[in-house]
């Protein structure tokens, strides 16, 4: 535990933006960012632009990280608006999703799904 407070503290010391982000929504834990609920998050080769590509049943695999409406984009940390109107946070632009197959904290079963298109987010 203590490792990881300490990793934190030095990554949000380095990138506020993150620390602002990782109050509410997300923390990093062994390197990769987890949702508050300490599940891995991922980004999706083929989000562009800012627009999530995984909508429908494959947001039913892939559930987005949303955003509240009163959440604020600051940093490398920015808010999308999905297809269905929905806000979302993405990461230097790619949108953050959860894999619907990690079963626990610390599962990265999705990283490297859909040919490598899949990929745990890092900060």
């Amino acid at each position: 535990m203590k490792t990881r407070k300490l990793a934190f503290a030095l990554l949000a010391s380095s990138f506020t933006a993150l620390s602002a982000f990782a109050a509410g929504q997300a923390m990093v834990a062994n390197g990769v960012l987890t949702g508050s609920n300490g599940m891995t998050l991922y980004t999706f080769d083929k989000d562009a632009d800012g627009k999530s590509m995984c909508n429908g049943p494959c947001a039913n695999n892939w559930p987005p990280l949303y955003a509240m409406d009163s959440d604020k984009a600051s940093g490398d940390f920015g808010i999308i608006t999905r297809d269905d109107g929905k806000k979302q946070w993405a990461l230097k632009g790619k949108p953050l999703y959860y894999w619907s197959k990690d079963q626990k904290p610390g599962d990265k079963t999705g990283d490297g799904f859909l040919n490598g298109a899949w990929h745990v987010a890092k900060p």
